[in-house]
């Protein structure tokens, strides 16, 4: 046996020489890095990565000193222009920059027509902001020419909560359009709600089911019937909830059953607009009174367990509904043996522990019209009406210097009031999605343009996705 001098690693015979080559590789690996992080002239995208006729200059120079050292160029692993984009990443990723609006352009308007970072459209805009609670569980989307369609916008704000809220809202706020573009061209328009997901079994022996008090819409329809398309369209609603819903119970990755998400989207299409609502964020619409001054109308129902028929259904199968000592105002559901996990809303998507015990994933569905006197529709998460009336949030957006800063201004002054009122407590986070209904479908008798969209999608066989 050989001994060892303690504190000391033993090398093999030889090594030495090549120990000390590869420590000044090192350094001088480090030393190029500098200087080229540091050389003032590439401060621009061609300085660094150079023009379309060669590389930039501190890939010259990075490509010299790797062959002064005998190291293999990346040149000489992949062409320049892959070398390129493989070190686009890093760029990105520089220090400074806001975490909440730090997507690229390329994020901001992609080439379907979706958006879900900070930013705006010509009929849409945008905007989220972290609260202090930790990392942002908010997001958002809007999809311009949505099922192919020139005047069709899908818009959409995600809540999510729990210890992988974050992951979940994500999710959603990908999959679930998706999801739906391709169920509202299925066979089988006339199929009722209660037979997609009645008695559907689970792999836990569980039964998931609707209820059919909760069939029947919580909001009201106020200005004109339902078209004649509705009951399909909803139907087709109903189905991409529960399927997106399934899709994060049997997900191998994201774990649902203590974390989940709300949901609450708008399908615009001409002056029609098709709501979901699923838990506690809103949608609100600010539109004019007879005199020319804005008012707001609350188009969606927050679900929380304070209403009757929530709270009826989630004691029916033996959940618990009270609130803590500190929150005498907020009422949560919990397990029926344990105080846990304590969710503020009756339905929402994953929260599998809850399942069973009276949350479910249905979203409340309704429908619009767009009068001439509509100027706009607000989506936000609770982050934003915890604080804010919806007569102030659609005061603040009717006084936005611009459309595209609409969004932005509601979210600053949520954030203004929680530190207002709220000193003491941690400001939530905020998502808000400003659609403004400038359409040129003005005179189209109601519901032609969900008609429209239906067919539109069933010709093209909602393989859209």
């Amino acid at each position: 046996m050989v001994a060892v001098t303690p504190g000391r690693r033993r090398r093999p015979a030889g090594c030495a020489a090549g120990h000390h080559h590869q420590h000044q590789q090192q350094r001088l690996l480090a030393v190029a890095a500098r200087l080229a992080a540091a050389k003032p002239a590439a401060t621009t995208e061609a300085a660094v990565y150079g023009g379309v006729g060669g590389g930039g200059c501190c890939l010259e120079f990075l490509d010299c000193v790797l062959r002064a050292m005998g190291v293999a160029t990346p040149a000489e692993i992949m062409p320049p222009a892959d070398f390129r984009w493989a070190a686009r990443p890093m760029r990105r990723r520089r220090r400074g920059g806001s975490s909440s609006s730090s997507s690229s352009p390329r994020d901001r308007e992609p080439r379907d027509g979706r958006i879900a970072a900070n930013g705006a459209s010509a009929a849409a805009s945008l905007y989220t902001m972290r609260g202090n609670k930790g990392v942002n569980q908010d997001a958002m989307l809007v999809w311009e020419n949505f099922c192919s369609k020139e005047d069709t916008i899908f818009c959409g704000v995600f809540d999510g909560h729990g210890p992988y809220g974050h992951l979940v809202s994500k999710r959603v706020r990908d999959l679930l359009p998706i999801k739906l573009s391709a169920n509202l061209g299925r066979d089988g328009h006339k199929e009722t709600s209660t037979n997609i997901v009645t008695s559907s079994m689970t792999e836990g022996g569980g039964t998931e089911r609707m209820d059919r008090d909760t069939e029947t819409p919580l909001g009201t329809e106020e200005n004109g019937e339902y078209p004649e398309m509705f009951a399909a369209l909803r139907t087709s609603l109903l189905r991409a909830f529960y399927v997106m819903d399934r899709d994060l119970k049997f997900h191998k990755t994201i774990d649902s059953v203590f974390s989940g998400t709300t949901a609450v989207t708008v399908i615009k299409q001409g002056h029609d607009l098709l709501i979901g609502n699923l838990g506690d964020s809103r949608a609100v619409l600010g539109t004019r009174d007879e005199y020319d001054q804005f008012f707001a109308v609350q188009l969606t129902v927050d679900l929380k367990p304070t209403i009757p028929s929530e709270a009826a259904r989630i004691r029916e199968r033996s959940g618990r509904i009270f609130s803590l000592p500190d929150e005498p105002d907020v009422a949560r559901v919990w397990l029926p043996k344990y105080n846990m996990p304590g969710l503020a809303m009756a339905r929402a998507f994953g929260d599998f522990c809850l399942k069973d015990y009276g949350l479910i994933s249905m979203p409340d569905v309704s429908y619009h019209r767009i009068t001439e006197k509509d100027e706009f529709v607000v989506l936000a998460t609770d982050g934003v009406w915890d604080v804010l009336s919806n007569a102030e949030v659609v005061s603040i957006v009717s006084q936005a210097k611009s459309e595209a800063s609409a969004a932005r201004f509601v979210v600053e002054s949520a954030q203004r009031a929680w530190r207002t009122r709220f000193p003491t407590s941690k400001i939530d986070d905020c998502a808000v999605v400003c659609l403004f209904l400038n359409t040129d479908a003005r005179n189209k008798p109601p519901g032609s343009g969900i008609k429209d969209l239906a067919n539109a999608i069933e010709l093209g066989g909602g393989n859209l996705s």
